[in-house]
């Protein structure tokens, strides 16, 4: 059952990392906007790290994640070190 927000509450926005590679640890991490699951030590780690990195962005310019455009959120990943991934044509 999908569930409708009310007016008066405010939309939220997340970040949701899935970590695809694994060494046998089940690791989650949930922050104020996101919630990283699985991955290697090292792969989990670097999400956690760039997850933090783009809170730190979103705040220096006074906004959050909700408040910023594709294009915006676009930049700051950039920033942090992540590229979109741009699937194969047939």
């Amino acid at each position: 059952m999908e569930r409708t927000p009310h007016p008066e509450e405010p939309s939220k926005s997340m970040i949701l990392g899935v970590g695809l590679d694994s060494d046998g640890h089940r690791r989650i991490t949930k922050g104020d906007n996101f919630a990283l699951v699985g991955g290697s030590k090292d792969t989990h780690e670097e999400m956690t790290e760039k997850a933090v990195k783009i809170n730190e962005e979103l705040a220096s310019r006074g906004k959050r994640l909700e408040e910023v455009c594709r294009d915006e959120f676009d930049e700051i990943a950039h920033q942090v070190g992540l590229t979109r991934h741009k699937p194969e044509q047939n």
